[in-house]
């Protein structure tokens, strides 16, 4: 593997150092403080710049009659020449070999896969207007990699009109690195959100060192990998195929911009790392919700320098600045918004990444728990950690549950038991917990597979025992309080 020398100045965006082993790597120290590999600091969405030998970048044009070390240029363009320039992103590969030498000779030479649980929508079987919920997915066998484990769970849609989603687990015991095999999703962007075992995600741009409570976003249209981390045996979690626009940081409005939610300085980006491989590799692609295998013979990850605005980034989750009512009842869960993929229609959402992470609670005369709801959006939600506060003894991590559009859902029994007697007097503090939603404009339809091995049928049961608590005798307050009073009294 070829990484910048020790002389690369200041302004290549690139630095070199050797672990407590002596081995090179290519990272910056993470906000996590993990200092495996230097990652680029900058801004979702803006430009970055990285090359692994000095000078590899061209500064004054994109594509020289001579470029430098004698490296191809090469444009790969995320969105239409001519969208808005605020939404165009597009980077430049200065590379050992064109991309046309990584890929099959021929169209005869794309095997197409017949994968038995990652699969596209749309789908034909019906789905009932019911609460869902899917156990996590099962252990996985020795030699199992990202591709193999890969489970959908449910989806909506169509990756070939770019619109909706699928909603996605994996399980891998093995390294795709281990196969010599490469990743190419021509259909969608791949939000990957490890749950247990931290996983290093390689691509045409440099690596990415991933673990639970950060996540890992790779553009659709680029080549990558995902590979256990040094000393890992296994890891599982979840990863979504975002089919619609390109994510976005939202709008934060009159929060303001000095901070709150995910702020774009805290996504960080790979430096230039190549490898020049010849060999007998397998390429895996996604095309038309289809996917398909064929053979190559010279590694991918061969970019010398690179540099743009379509590149793949990190985000720790611990650095998220949630927003929260001081007062009384609820905002709205948007206010927990990581990522947004929109629509033509301003605020509705293809699908918004919402977490739900370690905040304070304060609402005074408030039921705290999430009170119960029939929403117009569709809700896949999972756990990466902890206890889930509407559901704290029944939703495990791994698990998923699917609440579609104007499905009634809420808290249990229990958690509307423990949320009426609180003191709520007192703010409280949620930790030790993790759970995020996929909310998308479509209904999630599960697939076959996850209905058949992964479907918690009695989930609705969870309902049945809350109290019937109406009383036409009871007589209301004279005058309702104030939830909130100014004085601070009741």
């Amino acid at each position: 593997l070829k990484r910048a020398p020790p002389s690369v100045p200041p302004a290549a965006s690139v630095r070199a150092h050797a672990d407590l082993k002596g081995r090179p790597t290519a990272m910056l120290r993470s906000l996590a403080r993990r200092a495996q590999v230097e990652l680029q600091h900058g801004s979702f969405g803006g430009f970055f710049h990285s090359e692994a030998l000095p000078g590899a970048l061209p500064r004054k044009q994109n594509s020289p009659q001579h470029p430098p070390y004698g490296l191809y240029p090469e444009l790969l363009s995320g969105t239409a020449f001519t969208v808005p320039r605020v939404k165009n992103r597009y980077v430049w590969f200065y590379r050992i070999r064109p991309a046309v030498q990584h890929g099959p000779s021929s169209a005869s030479a794309y095997e197409l896969w017949s994968h038995p649980t990652w699969v596209s929508p749309p789908f034909r079987h019906a789905c009932p207007p019911a609460q869902f919920r899917f156990r996590p997915s099962p252990e996985p066998a020795a030699g199992v990699d990202f591709v193999d484990g890969a489970i959908t769970v449910a989806a909506n849609g169509s990756p070939t009109a770019q619109d909706g989603c699928s909603a996605n687990t994996y399980a891998m015991t093995a390294s795709m690195s281990a196969r010599g095999r490469y990743m190419l999703h021509q259909d969608a962007d791949v939000l990957i959100l490890p749950q247990d075992g931290d996983i290093e995600v390689r691509t045409e741009f440099g690596d990415l060192h991933v673990g639970p409570c950060e996540l890992a976003l790779v553009q659709r249209g680029s080549v990558f990998q995902v590979n256990l981390a040094d000393g890992v045996a296994s890891a599982r979690g979840y990863f979504l195929e975002n089919f619609g626009d390109l994510f976005v940081v939202p709008d934060l409005g009159p929060i303001g911009i000095s901070g709150g939610l995910a702020h774009p300085r805290h996504f960080l980006a790979p430096s230039a790392r190549y490898e020049e491989r010849d060999g007998n590799f397998e390429l895996v692609s996604k095309f038309m919700g289809q996917l398909f295998r064929s053979r190559i013979g010279h590694s991918p990850f061969d970019v010398v320098a690179w540099y743009g605005n379509l590149a793949p980034c990190k985000y720790d989750m611990r650095l998220f600045a949630a927003v929260n009512t001081v007062t009384y009842d609820h905002p709205d869960p948007s206010i927990n918004t990581v990522l947004t993929s929109g629509t033509s229609t301003p605020g509705l959402a293809n699908v918004d990444f919402v977490i739900f992470p370690p905040r304070w609670m304060a609402g005074e005369g408030t039921f705290r728990p999430p009170y119960y709801h029939r929403n117009y959006m569709s809700e896949f939600m999972g756990l990466l950690h902890g206890k889930y506060d509407a559901k704290p003894d029944s939703f495990k991590p791994g698990a998923s549950s699917i609440h579609n559009r104007f499905a009634a859902h809420g808290p249990d029994a229990e958690a509307v038991k423990v949320g009426t007697q609180l003191d709520v007097s007192k703010p409280e503090r949620y930790s030790g917990s993790l759970a995020f939603m996929w909310e998308t404009r479509l209904p999630w339809q599960p697939s076959e597979h996850a209905l058949a091995t992964m479907h918690d049928v009695d989930y609705p049961k969870c309902w049945k025992n809350i109290e019937r608590r109406f009383d036409a005798s009871a007589r209301p307050p004279v005058v309702e309080p104030y939830p909130f009073p100014f004085d601070g009294r009741r």
